[in-house]
């Protein structure tokens, strides 16, 4: 009876232990406090049954396993059986959440990618302790302190290379043009790594890539629009913006909404439904549009999903943007994450996001205003034709002044997608040139 007792308490820590401060996936909000004494009562049935299978397993499974292993198990069977994205955190899958969506590390502060068995170096970040020792792009990592990385799978090399601030850390590479080996000591430091990127894709062409919404994509997003507005190449006014969230799995709600936030100067943005007072929100925008209606396409596929549905449903609702690309992933839920105040943590779905207009994205998606797939593009070789600058003696072109740019158009053949986009952006911009040069 006492074993019984326990099981109980713990099944019902598990249910309400959502009474202390919360980090989420999806947002950052207080969770709420549920009424015990409205509760009903634990089933006594299935928890004796429970309780003769936990016994059955002790007794009886093939190897020893722990009572505290057992208990966690079924705690991960609690949640995995409830939809696909409620989940058991231990201490590690928590820490790395956390990290992930602070977008804050301890590391050296460099981009890296796996190539023929070792580990390629694509960049250093600025100011980071990689840069200030003098590793290069291009470089190859073979050891970590003194161990060969050859074969190290790549999310194992990043395990190695991070770790806490001012741990000291040994790496070996090799330079192209370099007799043998660089050897490089790094103190480890706090990294920053933002997943918003920008540049300009074409004089008066914008274009920002946001990879996931972590805790400062918002500021970063503010800030690449006042970047690309206030430095584009000639001083050329920013005609249009591209934002790239293609592939952009999701993250934080409140990053989200500060995306939509910076383009839109009224209205909702997204609201929540759920079963506690506290899951139910809605998010309007603030007056202030920093673009002051410069046109934007958006770019989604099937792997945009969560925040990233919020941030182009938003903006096709409040036809402030184009919906360029296939159709989303369709995760329309909001999960909660509920420190268990041990370094563990439950992840629960506590609600639903629908639109503006009241649409629910979960498993449908959203649909693109233009929809346009992925493909290979090829130039069609057609017969060259005789043009007037071919016939004899042709009246020759009257000079004409020109404002020549240093600033070349980025290649965009391999990808017709963001090509479609820039073709859209010239397309709006041509529309009202027009419309300003011959007004009704």
């Amino acid at each position: 009876m006492k074993f019984l007792l326990c099981v109980a308490k713990i099944a019902t820590y598990c249910m309400f232990a959502a009474c202390g401060s919360v980090l989420s996936d999806e947002r950052v909000e207080m969770a709420e406090k549920p009424q015990a004494a409205e509760t009903t009562r634990l089933p006594l049935k299935e928890l004796r049954a429970f309780t003769q299978v936990f016994e059955q397993i002790r007794v009886g499974y093939v190897d020893e396993v722990e009572d505290v292993q057992l208990l966690e198990n079924a705690i991960v069977g609690l949640l995995l059986e409830l939809d696909p994205h409620s989940a058991y955190l231990n201490s590690d899958a928590y820490a790395e959440l956390q990290e992930n969506a602070s977008g804050h590390y301890g590391g050296l502060g460099i981009e890296i990618s796996a190539e023929q068995g070792l580990i390629k170096v694509i960049a250093p970040i600025d100011d980071s302790p990689a840069k200030k020792v003098g590793i290069e792009a291009g470089d190859l990592i073979v050891e970590i302190d003194g161990q060969p990385v050859r074969g190290l799978a790549l999310p194992k090399a990043i395990d190695k290379l991070r770790g806490e601030k001012g741990s000291t850390i040994e790496v070996g590479v090799y330079r192209e043009g370099e007799d043998g080996p660089l050897t490089f000591t790094l103190i480890r430091d706090i990294i920053y790594s933002s997943a918003v990127r920008n540049r300009y894709l074409k004089p008066g062409i914008g274009y920002i890539r946001i990879a996931q919404f972590q805790e400062k994509s918002g500021r970063d997003f503010t800030a690449a629009l006042q970047k690309l507005k206030n430095n584009g190449p000639d001083k050329d006014a920013l005609k249009g913006l591209v934002i790239d969230l293609r592939n952009n799995p999701g993250g934080l709600v409140p990053a989200a909404v500060q995306v939509a936030d910076a383009l839109l100067d009224s209205g909702t943005i997204v609201y929540t439904e759920g079963r506690m007072a506290s899951a139910n929100h809605t998010f309007n925008a603030t007056p202030g549009d920093i673009l002051e209606g410069t046109p934007i396409v958006v770019l989604i596929n099937g792997g945009s999903a969560s925040a990233s549905e919020i941030v182009a449903g938003a903006l096709q609702d409040h036809s402030r943007a184009a919906i360029v690309g296939t159709q989303s992933f369709g995760k329309g839920s909001v999960q909660t994450v509920i420190p268990l105040n041990d370094g563990r943590a439950v992840k629960l779905t506590t609600a639903r996001y629908f639109t503006p207009k009241g649409r629910s994205i979960q498993a449908q998606g959203i649909q693109p205003d233009i929809i346009l797939p992925r493909a290979e593009m090829r130039l069609f070789s057609a017969d060259r034709k005789i043009r007037e600058s071919d016939l004899a003696g042709h009246l020759q072109k009257t000079p004409e002044q020109t404002h020549e740019t240093t600033e070349k158009a980025e290649d965009l053949s391999d990808d017709n997608q963001l090509q479609e986009a820039v073709y859209i952006l010239e397309g709006f911009n041509l529309l009202n040139r027009h419309q300003s040069e011959n007004p009704r």
